[in-house]
């Protein structure tokens, strides 16, 4: 597997990568999935989500990505109640974020290793701890700051070769 496009969010006050997929415990829990396009190995899951944490609360504030009828996804998709913000009640787990420079490029999922990993450990929604892990130090000032991905492929989009729409 390709390494990933990471999940946004916003903690505080900045915008970071989330190395971890939060809407996948909600669709393993019997939510309903739609149908999402994934024409490039970079995202197999098909949608970016973006999300937030107020007050060690859990939100999905945004959703990007395109479905299998060629329409665009967004937070409606999936939570047509909530189309400003959904509290993510359903997970419980650790949010890994990325920090620093990027010591090791693993060309499969979010297995890249940076300078240090935040984790946030959350239950149903809620922030419940954080700690940090020291990796390493780069050995080269040039070496890249941030969760980035390397490289991906790109496939058609079913049913369309060509530029065709059909």
């Amino acid at each position: 597997m390709t390494a990933q496009i990471s999940e946004k969010l916003r903690y505080k006050g900045k915008n970071v990568a989330m190395c971890t997929t939060p809407l996948s415990k909600y669709f393993a829990m019997g939510g309903t999935k739609p149908l999402f396009e994934s024409n490039f190995s970079a995202l197999w899951r098909g949608y970016v989500g973006s999300w937030e944490i107020v007050d060690d609360h859990l939100y999905l504030i945004a959703l990007s990505g395109m479905l299998h009828d060629g329409s665009e996804a967004s937070l409606t998709t999936i939570f047509p109640e909530f189309p400003d913000r959904v509290f993510a009640h359903w997970y419980s787990g650790t949010i890994r974020i990325p920090q620093g420079k990027q010591l090791e490029y693993v060309h499969m999922g979010y297995a890249s290793i940076y300078e240090r990993d935040l984790f946030l450990d959350l239950e149903r929604g809620v922030v419940v701890a954080t700690r940090t892990k020291y990796n390493g130090v780069a050995e080269s000032d040039g070496a890249r700051e941030g969760y980035q991905v390397g490289a991906m492929t790109v496939f058609p989009i079913t049913g369309k070769v060509n530029g065709d729409k059909t």
